[in-house]
């Protein structure tokens, strides 16, 4: 990134303000490819992965090899698809709010460190902010609900934020431990913390740190409305959920932003738990610390679609009851017991 504002400054001739503006500009439009690659590929595994539990042989035809464009000819024939606003939506509110949604997706981004000093916004508070600008989608996705003044898109947007709301707090309490090692919000800090091989990682430094990895995976599931947690959508009973009446590109940004988040918190998690950029044995870095990076998470992505296609449906009260009574008093345990671990082993500074 310095590399970048300094040949913008001195090459270019631009002042700071310019470069900076140059500078966000470029970082924003790869992250938006990036984005729309990964739903691409992304829907070619899902297919897949799904095909392969169950016995199927999923997309074959539309491509050489293993039916790859499948996914490219769907994107084309999204994008051929009628807009269509329903007469008695709030058309305003119906038209923001997928950008609402794809928005957050993509300012959460934005603090993700793929390799060392390659990061779109290096902050301070880097881990809060993802966690912050992250919730947008919630206030997008009842924007869709409420808009389309439809009853079962309002039913799936309520039982959406709902379940998303609520496991945020999971997911943000499964993180502290580690930030009470790092001792840094920082993203960048938290990954440099693990080098020196796969036993400096989080998720082995100690018990507390593995179960807090283990809800955090969990809580990220359901915070992507994702099976077996995929209440807000569930099409056996709302049809599609909050965005129902979303057609052609409106609808390609909710399926795009969906793809977004799973990616980004499969990142965090291997940013807070599995060594970020960092090889599993040190001497082996033969790889470049962001394709390292990207590799573990696409596992991760394999691990939950793996999760989706196994485990059937809960129904919404179990959904509560998991959140509530038990995830959130186990992240409670594990912060104190990493807190008390740390002392004992002299690790508190």
């Amino acid at each position: 990134m310095e590399a970048m504002y300094a040949f913008f400054m001195d090459k270019a001739g631009m002042g700071q303000a310019g470069a900076h503006v140059t500078v966000a500009a470029i970082m924003a439009t790869l992250m938006f490819i990036v984005m729309a690659l990964c739903a691409l590929v992304f829907t070619w595994m899902e297919r897949k992965v799904a095909a392969f539990l169950q016995s199927r042989w999923g997309p074959m035809r539309t491509g050489r090899w293993q039916g790859w464009a499948q996914a490219v000819a769907d994107m084309l024939k999204i994008l051929g698809k009628e807009d269509i606003i329903p007469a008695e939506a709030d058309k305003a509110l119906f038209i923001f709010a997928p950008l609402l949604v794809l928005l957050g997706s993509l300012l959460a981004w934005a603090a993700i460190p793929w390799a060392p000093g390659f990061v779109a916004a290096d902050l301070d508070l880097g881990l809060f902010y993802i966690f912050a600008v992250s919730s947008m989608v919630i206030i997008g996705i009842l924007m869709a609900g409420w808009a389309s003044n439809n009853k079962w898109a309002l039913y799936g947007a309520a039982r959406g934020a709902a379940q998303m709301v609520s496991y945020e707090i999971p997911l943000a309490l499964a993180a502290i431990p580690v930030v009470m090692y790092t001792g840094s919000l920082n993203t960048q800090d938290i990954v440099i913390a693990q080098q020196g091989g796969i036993w400096n990682w989080f998720i082995f430094r100690n018990p507390f740190l593995f179960v807090s990895f283990f809800l955090y995976f969990v809580a990220s599931i359901a915070e992507t409305n994702r099976g077996p947690f995929d209440m807000p959508e569930t099409e056996s009973e709302l049809v599609a959920g909050y965005h129902t009446e979303y057609t052609g590109m409106r609808f390609a940004f909710f399926f795009l932003s969906e793809y977004a988040n799973l990616f980004l918190v499969s990142m965090i998690a291997v940013l807070l738990f599995l060594g970020g950029w960092w090889a599993p044995i040190p001497g082996l870095d033969f790889l470049p610390a962001a394709l390292t990076f990207v590799i573990k998470g696409v596992l991760m992505v394999f691990l939950n679609m793996w999760v989706r296609w196994t485990l059937p449906r809960v129904r919404v009260d179990q959904l509560m009851h998991l959140c509530w009574k038990v995830m959130i008093p186990a992240a409670l345990i594990c912060t104190v017991g990493a807190g008390l671990w740390m002392m004992a082993s002299g690790a508190a500074g």
